[in-house]
C-alpha cells in the first residue's frame, strides 16, 4: 500500500515507559561484546560489568527509545511489511551526563520526514527520552528503511555525508563478537526474530539470522571511546552511523577512525572484509 505524507508525516507514536538498573546497563555491555577474549579485571571491563564505580556504556541510550517504535506499526497513512524493515541508519545524543544506573523513563516519538529512496522509503522517527522531573537524558533518530516502499514521489532526501577520508586512519580498533552474540543482545529489548529464527531471517533474505545493527553500533561506540577518549565514557556527547551492511554473529568488528578535531571522530567499521557501517560521526565533550 502506498505511503500517504499527509497522514504520516508528524505522526506521534503513544508514549512508552522504561526502567533500568545496574543488571540492565551490565546485561547491555555483556551482549554487546564487553569482555569478550580480554582480561575480564581489566578496568576497561569491569566499568561496564561490575556494579562498583559501574558507568553506562553510552551507546545504551537507544534502548529505553526503542519500544516506542513498536507503535509504528499502527501509524497512520504507513502499511508495510514488517520483514522487510531494516534499520537504516541511528543517531543518538546523550543529553545529560552521566547516564544514571538507574532510572524510569518516557519516551515520545514522532515521524520526523519520509524520504523516497526509489527501492524503498526512509522513515526518520525522532525519539525523545525524559526522566521523572522531565529533564531529557536522550535524543534519538531512528532511520528505518522500508524495503519495496519506494517511488510514492517524495524527496529523497539529503546525502548522508561524513564520508571517510581517504587516507590512513588515526586509530583502529578491532572487537570479537560470538557466535550467540545475537541471542544475547535481544535480552536488551530487541526480539525481532529476525536475529535469532531461520525461517524468519529467510523471509527477509538473509541465509541465517543477522546480528542487530545496534549491537555494532554498540561496538563502534565503544572502539570510539577507547581510543580517542581515554577509554572514559562519560565524554561520549553523541554519534550518528549508516548501516551499509549486516554482520554475522562470530564475526569480528574493526573500527576505523579518523581525527577531526578535538571532539569531532569520523568513523567507519568493517566485518568480514566489508564496510557494515559508514557515514558516521561521533562527538565527544
Amino acid at each position: 500500500m502506498p505511503i500517504e505524507l499527509s497522514k504520516a508525516l508528524g505522526a506521534e507514536l503513544p508514549p512508552s515507559r522504561y526502567s533500568w538498573n545496574e543488571d540492565t546497563l551490565i546485561l547491555y555491555a555483556l551482549g554487546s561484546g564487553v569482555g569478550i577474549d580480554v582480561d575480564q579485571t581489566s578496568p576497561g571491563v569491569l566499568q561496564y560489568a561490575y556494579e562498583n564505580g559501574l558507568k553506562a556504556l553510552p551507546t545504551f541510550g537507544v534502548v529505553p527509545a526503542f519500544p516506542a517504535l513498536m507503535g509504528m506499526m499502527n501509524l497512520p497513512g504507513l502499511s508495510f511489511n514488517p520483514m522487510m524493515l531494516l534499520h537504516g541508519e541511528q543517531y543518538l545524543e546523550i543529553v545529560k551526563r552521566p547516564i544514571p544506573t538507574s532510572a524510569t523513563v518516557t519516551t515520545r516519538a514522532r515521524v520526523k520526514a519520509i524520504y523516497d529512496k526509489g527501492k524503498g522509503a526512509l522513515v526518520i522517527l525522532a525519539a525523545t527520552t525524559t526522566d521523572e522531573s522531565g529533564a531529557v537524558l536522550f535524543e534519538n533518530e531512528f532511520g528505518i528503511f522500508l524495503r519495496g516502499e519506494g517511488g510514492f514521489g517524495g524527496e529523497s532526501g539529503p546525502a548522508p555525508g561524513n564520508e571517510a577520508p581517504s587516507r590512513a586512519p588515526d586509530a583502529v580498533v578491532e572487537y570479537p563478537t560470538i557466535t550467540q552474540q545475537a541471542l544475547l543482545y535481544r535480552l536488551s529489548g530487541d526480539k525481532n526474530p529476525l536475529h535469532a529464527d531461520p525461517g524468519f531471517a529467510a523471509m527477509g533474505g538473509f541465509d541465517k539470522p543477522i546480528l542487530h545493527g545496534l549491537c555494532t553500533f554498540a561496538n563502534v561506540g565503544r572502539a570510539v571511546i577507547q581510543a580517542c577518549a581515554g577509554d572514559d565514557p562519560t565524554r561520549f556527547r553523541a554519534i550518528k552511523v549508516r548501516f551499509a551492511r549486516p554482520v554475522m554473529p562470530g564475526q569480528a568488528i574493526t573500527t576505523e577512525m579518523w581525527r577531526e578535531s578535538d571532539h569531532d571522530v569520523l568513523v567507519q567499521a568493517k566485518a568480514g572484509g566489508q564496510v557494515v557501517i559508514s557515514n558516521a560521526k561521533v562527538t565527544l565533550a
